[in-house]
């Protein structure tokens, strides 16, 4: 995936395009250490925080994607906003698992305040405060978000809000199915520290990966960027408490 060093980024795409099947199985690759698309992963701890879905259906897909989910991997199901509690929360969990390589929160609209000021100021300012968060925790912190619905050439003008978003990311990552009904896609990544590229990706609906489609060659030509990501745990852990906030719903 291009490279995800320290600091703030975008996972944008469409609805149903596959985002969040990608960012979890991203998860696990980080927590188990595993490659991801022929790089090198650095294990460590992940926190996921998916919160458009419940437990019983984060389970379900996580299943899908692996029979053995990573032991550093941690999944919730509720945390705070940006306004009430959520940089609390994550320091927290920061300070209490040592080192965290990856946060992931899926989606970056349900830790937004609601509000009708849809300007630069405040989207640069929402996400500024994210990004002083991942640098203050000294991890990366990956944002799943959405795309505008009108076509233009540029994919990072495509990313929902304003340029505000993409400004005070440290990279942006845009996923683009080839059409609605194509297994085909393509993976824009470009950042501050990135060089800008685009993977070709395919879509496995029976295992819900993105597989990239460069060969071995290309792979193995591609930069040594180490991808740090990551959750720590002895057992494989559905529930986790954060500043005392429940998050996660069970606990097998």
């Amino acid at each position: 995936m291009g490279a995800l060093v320290q600091g703030l980024h975008i996972l944008a795409g469409a609805p149903k395009t596959g985002k969040s099947w990608l960012a979890l199985w991203l998860c696990q690759q980080v927590a188990g250490g595993e490659k991801v698309w022929g790089h090198p992963t650095q294990q460590g701890t992940v926190l996921y925080l998916c919160l458009e879905d419940g437990y019983h259906r984060l389970r379900d897909r996580l299943l899908d994607i692996t029979e053995d989910p990573s032991e550093n991997l941690y999944l919730a199901t509720h945390a705070g906003t940006l306004a009430d509690g959520l940089a609390g929360q994550i320091e927290t969990f920061v300070r209490e698992h040592g080192s965290v390589s990856l946060i992931v929160i899926d989606t970056l609209q349900k830790v937004r305040e609601t509000c009708t000021d849809n300007t630069y100021a405040r989207d640069y300012a929402d996400l500024a405060r994210l990004k002083e968060l991942a640098d203050r925790c000294r991890t990366t912190v990956l944002l799943v978000h959405h795309l505008r619905k009108q076509y233009d050439s540029d994919p990072l003008n495509r990313v929902s809000g304003t340029a505000g978003m993409s400004g005070a990311a440290d990279g942006t990552f845009i996923l683009q199915r080839e059409d609605r009904s194509s297994n085909y896609g393509t993976l824009f990544c470009t950042g501050r520290d990135i060089e800008s590229k685009e993977l070709k990706l395919q879509f496995d609906p029976m295992s819900h990966i993105w597989e990239c489609r460069e060969d071995e060659e290309t792979a193995r030509s591609a930069d040594e960027e180490v991808i740090r990501i990551v959750i720590d745990a002895k057992c494989f852990r559905w529930y986790c408490r954060i500043a005392g906030l429940e998050l996660a719903i069970e606990h097998s």
